[in-house]
Order: C-alpha cells, then structure tokens, then sequence
C-alpha cells in the first residue's frame, strides 16, 4: 500500500468505522485531540483557549492567545469490546457460538499545535492530528468472519488557520485542512461454511479462505470556519463548524468475489460537524464549560464500490442517522499554578439497532473525565488527562437486508450483543515565547 491508503477498505462491510470510535465518538470519528479537553471530557471546546491546540475545534479562538505558542501530546487509548453469540445456517442445520474478546487494538494518537499573535487582531495557526482512526481484529476463527473479521484506518490531517478580531466582542477564524488516509478491510470463512452443493452434498472452503478484502488510499482538502461571541468579562459563546471532506479511496480488491487483484475506487464523504458551546466564569477560582456538537451522519447510506472495468459492486447499506453529543465540564483553580478539570459527557449512536453490524458495532456512550494543568513555569504548563467511557450494550443481527445475503449464504445468521468500554489517559505540554 502506498502512504496514503484508506479504504477501499472501506468498502466491504465497513471498514471504515472504527473500533474505537464504537466507544470514543459516533461513527469513526475520533474526538481526542488533546489532554486538556480529555480533563473535562471536551466539553466547551469551541468557547475554550487554554493553549494553541484550541484552534482544532475553533480557529477564532486564535485570537484569545498571545505570543507564540507550542503545544504537542498524545492520548493513549485502550478500548475493551467484546462481542458474543451464535450463527445459525439453516443450510446445515447448525449453530456454532461466535465471540471475540478485547478485539480492538491500543493506540497513541498524538497532536502539534503552533500558534502565532500578529498583532491585537490578527493570528495565525497551524495544526496536526487526527479525526478518524482504528484497527480491530476478530481473527480467523471468529465464526461470523464472513461479515467481517479485521479492518483499520489511519488518517492524518493537517490544518492552516487564521483568526481576526473584529473588536473586543467578537472573533471569527478559519482555515484548510489536509487529509491523508489509509486502510484495509478483510472478511474469510469461518469453519462453517458452503458455497454450493456438488454429488457428495455441500461444498466448502478452507477456514480463513479470504472472501473480500479491500484496500485504498487517498488525500483530500476541507475547510472549517469559526466564531466566538464574548458577552462579558465572564461569559462566552463559540461555533465552529467543519466542512465534508470528500474522498476517492483508490486500491484494489481481491477474494472470492474479486480475483487476485481487481483496481477500484469507492467514494465517500467524512461528514460536516458542528459545534456550539460556553464558557462562564462564576468565581475567581470556578469555571463551567459545556457544548453541543451534531455530525452529519445521515449523509453516509451506502458503501459503493466502482472498478476499473466500468462495474461496480454495493458492497452494504447503512444507512446512519446523525449523531449529536452534550457535554459539561467544570475548572476549578486550586491555586495559582495548579488548575483542575472535570466532565461527563453522553454521545449518541450513529447507527439504529436495525443496521448496527459486528464490524460496526456503534452504540451510545458516556464519558466521565478529569485532569490538571500544572504550572512549572511562567512559560511552560503540563497537562494531563484521563477518561472512562462505557458503552451501551448493544444488539446485533446480521444479515439486515439484501445487501448481507451473499455472505450469509456463505455461513449463515449472525445474532450477538457487543459490549466495552474503554480507558483514555492523555499528556501534553504547552510553551508560550
């Protein structure tokens, strides 16, 4: 695969959502974008300008930092899902358990932020993370594997931001964003399985034998645009809103289905955000923070995959639903170098009980957050984060609907339930010139 691979993978059966996202964000967003809004669970992250990172959920917020400023980090993610259940082939009347434990992977995903103040007006930003990402594995021996059995995608994003002050109330920013991308998708046959029946009954293939597997890159730009409003001394509002990114995941496919190698391209849109969000400050020493973010879920129907030799393959309907997250923090300043941060958080599920899938198993999710800013020295702050996040349990059944009857021919009906949580601890430093 080159650098930039994303997904094709994501087309057969989605790949392209994430692990982690089933238990971090909606879809396969990732929020965790530094560890001073993982304290408080990212809650009034628009309305926030606690260090340069501020511009990646708002670029107005330039405008609130002086001087140059350096922040980088990272946030260490351990997701814990489990999946249990049975298929059922009425083919040959049988029923096998299928489970996984612990089948999404650990991750570091870490941050760059650099601001610069021009002057009382004007500033400029740049910043590096990521919005999207994840690696699971089900294994070979997972008896569902036909629908799915191991997906990743690793994005990268870059952004170039600028923010002017209108006057001492009001704020607006914006600025490009560059996105890189890569990923792969797999679905095998479990032990049970027939692809047709021949003079000595019902043919198989080999466990692990790859039915679909897919994988594709690709770069894209976006843009996103923010504002801030400051009422008082103590109160203010912020929105910021992100735009779709559209990708053409180029790759290749290869299975059962594919060949050996079949070029392809599959189409998709990361969905436009938004968020509105506060900040108020009730004392000298606490502060409240809250925000509602929305994500343009219900854009993403379907996964569409158009080859080389003019044919084309819906590799599965999805048909999600727009995701919204409320969240509420505090900031308490204990003393004069010591800050810290509290949140919860509740993210609603981008996907219906009806088109929930074991590579998808997206459900709603609570965040319980806290952290600290340190102050060593005039120049220099150390933050840290940590996170508890429990998932819904969730049902699952596949397949959902025509686009599933290929593979469930192949090894019959999935019934399970997921269920997880997950642990996020986050560091990050912040130097002011």
């Amino acid at each position: 695969m080159k650098t930039n691979k994303t997904l094709l993978s994501l087309a057969v059966a989605c790949g392209l959502v994430t692990t982690s996202a089933t238990v971090n964000a909606a879809g396969f967003q990732l929020a965790e974008y530094s560890a001073t809004g993982l304290g408080r669970a990212y809650a009034g992250e628009a309305a926030m300008a606690d260090n340069a990172g501020a511009q990646w959920r708002n670029p107005a917020m330039l405008t609130y930092l002086e001087g140059t400023q350096i922040s980088t980090g990272a946030i260490y993610v351990n997701p814990n899902i489990d999946i249990n259940g049975q298929v059922d082939h009425q083919a040959l009347n049988s029923s096998t358990s299928a489970s996984a434990k612990d089948f999404a992977n650990d991750a570091v995903i870490p941050n760059l932020y650099i601001s610069h103040r021009y002057s009382e007006e004007f500033a400029i930003g740049f910043a590096f993370g990521t919005n999207y990402g994840m690696e699971t594995n089900l294994g070979s021996d997972f008896a569902a594997s036909h629908f799915g059995n191991e997906a990743s995608i690793t994005t990268m994003e870059a952004n170039l931001n600028a923010a002017y002050k209108i006057n001492e109330q009001f704020s607006v920013g914006g600025g490009v964003r560059y996105v890189i991308g890569e990923g792969s998708f797999g679905a095998t046959a479990p032990a049970v399985n027939v692809i047709g029946v021949g003079q000595n009954g019902p043919i198989s293939l080999p466990q692990g034998t790859t039915l679909k597997y897919m994988e594709g890159d690709d770069t894209s730009w976006g843009w996103q645009v923010g504002s801030s409003w400051q009422i008082n001394e103590n109160n203010r509002l912020g929105f910021a809103y992100k735009s779709e990114v559209m990708m053409d995941f180029e790759g290749y496919a290869k299975g059962l289905t594919y060949g050996n190698h079949k070029p392809g391209k599959l189409s998709i849109a990361l969905p436009a955000t938004a968020e509105l969000a506060s900040f108020h400050q009730l004392s000298e020493k606490v502060a409240v923070h809250a925000s509602i973010n929305w994500t343009d879920w219900s854009s993403f129907k379907e996964l569409k995959a158009n080859f080389d030799d003019g044919s084309s393959d819906l590799i599965k309907s999805e048909n999600w639903e727009d995701n919204y997250r409320f969240a509420i923090g505090t900031t308490y300043q204990l003393d004069s170098k010591l800050a810290l941060r509290s949140g919860i958080a509740y993210d609603t599920s981008a996907v219906s009980d009806k088109n929930r899938t074991a590579t998808i198993p997206e459900t709603d999710r609570t965040w319980l957050s806290f952290g600290a800013t340190y102050e060593a020295t005039p120049a220099l702050t150390l933050d840290a984060g940590f996170t508890y996040i429990m998932a819904k349990d969730a049902k699952i059944q596949e397949p959902r609907d025509d686009s599933d009857q290929v593979a469930a021919a192949i090894g019959g009906a999935f019934n399970g339930e997921v269920s997880g949580d997950v642990w996020l601890i986050g560091l990050q430093a912040n130097y002011t010139f």
